[in-house]
C-alpha cells in the first residue's frame, strides 16, 4: 500500500478530477435525459466496469502503449467517438418510442433495457483513450516502490478512483433523471428532452473526436 501522505494527496487529487464535470458526466446526463434513470444508472455501472478493465490493462503495461503511441490513442479515440455519436443518433431517431408518458400508458419500460445500457456503458468505458492515459500518467505519481508491488498499488489507487467516479456519476444520473421526469410531462417536451439527451451524446462524441491528449 502507498504511504499515508501519498494516499491523502491522491484522495484530494482524485476528488478534484472526478467532481469537476467531464466527459463521463456528459455521457451519464445524456443517457438519463434520453432513456431515464434505470438506463443511466446501468450505463454508470457498465462504464465503471469498463474502467476497471482499463485499470487492469494499465497495470499490465498497456496504458503506457496508449500514452506513447499516437496511432493507438487515435484509433481508440475514433472508435469511442463514433460509438457515442451512434448512441446519440439512435436516441434521437427513437425519441417517440422513448416517450415515458406513452410507455407508461402501454405498460412498457422502453426499448433500451438496463442490460443493454450497461453493455453500452462498458463499451464507452473501454474505448475512452483518456482513461488509459489518465491512469497511466496519474497513478504512478502516487506509487511508492519501497511500499510494495507497484502493480498492486496502481490497482488499489485506480480502484479508489473508479469507486469515486461510480458514486459521483450515480448522483448525476439520479439528478438528471429527476429533471427529465419534471420536463417530460407533455409528449412535445418529452421528445425535446430525449432529443437533447441524444444531442448531448453526439456533441460529446464530436468533442472527443477532435480533442487532444489529456
Amino acid at each position: 500500500m502507498p504511504p499515508a501522505d501519498a494516499m491523502l494527496a491522491f484522495f484530494v487529487t482524485a476528488v478534484v478530477i472526478i467532481v469537476v464535470p467531464g466527459p463521463s458526466v456528459l455521457f451519464v446526463v445524456g443517457r438519463a435525459l434520453a432513456h431515464g434513470r434505470s438506463a443511466a444508472l446501468a450505463s454508470v455501472v457498465g462504464n465503471a466496469i469498463g474502467c476497471v478493465v482499463v485499470l487492469v490493462l494499465v497495470a499490465l503495461g498497456l496504458g503506457a502503449v496508449v500514452q506513447s503511441s499516437q496511432l493507438a490513442f487515435t484509433a481508440l479515440k475514433v472508435v469511442g467517438a463514433l460509438y457515442l455519436v451512434w448512441l446519440g443518433v439512435q436516441a434521437i431517431r427513437h425519441r417517440d418510442a422513448l416517450d415515458p408518458g406513452a410507455l407508461a400508458q402501454a405498460g412498457e419500460t422502453g426499448p433500451l433495457s438496463p442490460v443493454q445500457a450497461g453493455r453500452q456503458g462498458l463499451v464507452v468505458g473501454l474505448t475512452n483513450p483518456k482513461v488509459y492515459v489518465m491512469f497511466a500518467a496519474l497513478l504512478p505519481q502516487f506509487v511508492a516502490p519501497e511500499a510494495g508491488s507497484v502493480r498492486v498499488q496502481i490497482l488499489v489507487l485506480g480502484a479508489v478512483m473508479v469507486l469515486f467516479g461510480l458514486v459521483s456519476d450515480g448522483v448525476w444520473a439520479v439528478a438528471a433523471a429527476r429533471l427529465r421526469a419534471v420536463l417530460t410531462r407533455t409528449p412535445r417536451r418529452s421528445r425535446a428532452v430525449i432529443a437533447t439527451g441524444g444531442a448531448t451524446m453526439i456533441g460529446l462524441g464530436a468533442w472527443l473526436a477532435v480533442g487532444e491528449r489529456a
